[in-house]
């Protein structure tokens, strides 16, 4: 078996944990838990014959009165970058977040994930936005952890460029 380490990363309260559960368990909560320190979840897939276990590391969320520790990136083979589409400010939060895991372990395979697409009418951003503040070529998928859009496809394409590394 083939184990592969992916972080969750982004602001607080943008639905880390929630795509974590749909893609998990398929369900979603309206309740909000935060997440302390790191949860970890396993799910266990087949890609090209071989059974791969990913270990999703749900870390806590960085806001102006704590940052995420640079030891929780040490291991990892790839990362969800995630926005709230309702809050700009979760994408500073991000360009921070990917700077640092840049510096901590190089450059593994990322997707930014923009969350909150069934409340699109709310949102403060859109794609072109994150597009232009990124240096590269990201891959960036909108998503809903709450109807489930693209949640499976999102780590279906992360586990595919891990895999080809």
């Amino acid at each position: 078996m083939i184990k592969k380490k992916i972080c969750m990363l982004g602001a607080f309260a943008v639905g880390k944990t929630s795509l974590v559960q749909r893609y998990i368990s398929g369900i979603f909560s309206e309740k909000y838990f935060t997440t302390i320190g790191v949860k970890i979840d396993k799910k266990s897939i087949m890609r090209d014959g071989d059974e791969v276990e990913l270990l999703l590391w749900d870390i806590y969320g960085e806001d102006k009165f704590q940052s995420v520790e640079s030891s929780y990136f040490r291991g990892a083979s790839g990362y969800l970058l995630v926005l709230d589409g309702t809050r700009k400010d979760t994408l500073d939060t991000a360009i921070m977040l990917r700077k640092r895991i840049e510096s901590t372990v190089s450059n593994i395979p990322y997707i930014v994930v923009l969350n909150k697409s069934d409340v699109k009418s709310e949102w403060e951003f859109d794609k072109e936005e994150v597009n232009q503040l990124f240096d590269n070529n990201i891959t960036l998928i909108e998503s809903s952890a709450k109807t489930g859009q693209n949640v499976e496809q999102i780590f279906q394409i992360l586990t595919e460029k891990i895999m080809e590394d």
